[in-house]
């Protein structure tokens, strides 16, 4: 009986504990709601539905309307109160009056409304974030900073350089400077599987690192290969021109022995600088 009734939907289980209790007649009631574990109300509950002409529709477990009131209906004021709220930490666009943001957080307005005698969850904040046409947005890169008047033959000069050195044989290859870590007892993104707590320090301050990698990565477009060279100092245009010549002396000769140039692109900062003179030689 135990396990029938673990296995029933909420209506049912109050169906079937009215029934049972019925076969019992005079105490059924207390012994039903000792051997399922459930209140008396809701084998009271289960035989006035038995006894009531209405019939639930089948789909539902409760009658419509039925459960706990949602805190926006019991609390009409909830929202012209949250809106005082947040108007203190509300900024917005002066050319678009629509146009509005706030730097709280879910969890800082839920403490605010708190304050003002409205205990809710970040859920009901969402909702009544929603109501008020604010969304969870990241800004979009959809604004030109402006163009110029040889962009689109810059690209295709660099398309056609392309076809010309993948013709002839020659390498191509894109050049860049990697994120550069600092090296040490220093915190890291993500989580690993330990035994213990590995303990880091607090702040990440350059000066308790024991040192920095910088990774240059030369990508041979051909063959697909990416070759690192992870420098211990700084990104200087010598340890750019010493990362490439090691992929040249280590790779580049032997699958590129008939090469007659090297189609190397890159941006125009840093170690890979096109005014510097010595990335230039």
């Amino acid at each position: 009986m135990q396990e029938l009734y673990n296995r029933l939907l909420e209506k049912h289980k109050r169906l079937y504990a009215g029934i049972e209790a019925l076969k019992l007649a005079y105490g059924g009631v207390t012994y039903i709601a000792k051997l399922f574990n459930c209140s008396r109300n809701t084998i009271k509950h289960g035989l006035e539905e038995l006894g009531a002409e209405e019939i639930l529709p089948r789909i539902r477990n409760r009658k419509k309307g039925g459960g706990r009131k949602a805190i926006l209906d019991k609390e009409p004021d909830i929202n012209e109160v949250f809106l005082c709220l947040i108007k203190e930490h509300t900024a917005g666009n002066p050319m678009d009056e629509t146009q509005k943001w706030t730097n709280l957080t879910r969890a800082n307005m839920s403490d605010l409304l708190a304050r003002e005698g409205f205990k809710v969850s970040r859920n009901v904040v969402r909702k009544l974030l929603k109501n008020n046409g604010y969304v969870k947005r990241k800004p979009l890169k959809n604004k030109a900073g402006g163009g110029h008047v040889d962009r689109n033959s810059q690209f295709e000069r660099i398309a056609e350089l392309k076809d010309i050195y993948t013709a002839e044989g020659n390498p191509i290859l894109s050049v860049d400077t990697k994120k550069k870590e600092k090296i040490g007892n220093l915190s890291r993104e993500g989580k690993i599987y330990t035994t213990e707590t590995v303990e880091v320090y607090d702040h990440d301050f350059p000066s308790l690192a024991e040192g920095v990698a910088v990774p240059h990565t030369v990508y041979d477009q051909a063959r697909n290969e990416a070759y690192v060279t992870v420098g211990t100092s700084r990104d200087t245009s010598e340890f750019a021109c010493d990362s490439l010549r090691h992929w040249w002396y280590n790779y580049g000769i032997l699958y590129y022995a008939n090469a007659t140039s090297i189609l190397m692109r890159m941006d125009g900062g840093g170690s890979n600088s096109s005014r510097h003179y010595i990335f230039k030689q």
